[in-house]
Parts: structure tokens; C-alpha cells; sequence
């Protein structure tokens, strides 16, 4: 065996920067912000709005809806509920929308990385 033998051919220089200025990768920032910054916006406005009912309407916040469950407790819980449903939705928005613009743009730079 030859140190020939071992060698490997270099792989390519991938320009990185090329990329993120192709209109693909544009679109798929694009495409990701659509999604992030308003649903985030709204995620915001409804936490704010909950501490500030927790800490300017303590009466309401307080009021018991059936047994010991208040309203403060109910939409205290829905602030998790709201934390699942964001998260799902985002998952199913990448799967369906983000993921395979990601993955088209990933094989190209692997074939332009291998010199194909």
C-alpha cells in the first residue's frame, strides 16, 4: 500500500457566504421569520398580559371559577397549554415548509463540497 493509496481527494471550498445571499436561503430566512416573529409577538403579549393581571388584578386573577380552580390558575395553565401549542405548530410549519428547502439547499452544498 502506498501513501497514494491513502491520500483522499481534497474536498472543495464551499462559499458560505454565496449561500446565504442565494435567493433560496433568503427565502427560507424569509419563510422562518414569517412564522417566528409573530407567533413570538403573540406569545409575548399574552404572557405580559397575564403577570400584569397577576399583578394589577389580583381580585379578578382570584376569582374562583368552580371549587378552589381560579381564573389566575386557569390561564396560568394556559400559558403551558399555549407553550405546547406553539411548539407543535412550529414542528408541524418545519416539517412542512422549512425542512425540505433546508435539505435542498444541504445536498447542494454536499455536491458542490464533493466537486460533482
Amino acid at each position: 500500500m502506498t501513501d497514494k493509496d491513502t491520500a483522499t481527494t481534497p474536498a472543495r471550498v464551499v462559499d458560505y457566504i454565496a449561500v446565504e445571499k442565494s435567493e433560496t436561503f433568503r427565502g427560507l430566512k424569509r419563510t422562518h421569520r414569517s412564522f417566528v416573529f409573530p407567533m413570538a409577538a403573540l406569545f409575548l403579549v399574552w404572557y405580559f398580559a397575564y403577570v400584569l393581571l397577576a399583578g394589577w388584578a389580583p381580585e379578578f386573577m382570584g376569582q374562583r371559577v368552580w371549587g378552589d380552580v381560579t381564573v389566575g390558575l386557569l390561564l396560568g395553565l394556559g400559558q403551558f397549554v399555549t407553550t405546547f401549542a406553539i411548539t407543535m405548530g412550529y414542528v408541524a410549519f418545519a416539517n412542512r415548509r422549512l425542512d425540505p428547502v433546508a435539505q435542498r439547499i444541504r445536498e447542494q452544498l454536499e455536491r458542490e463540497e464533493a466537486g460533482r
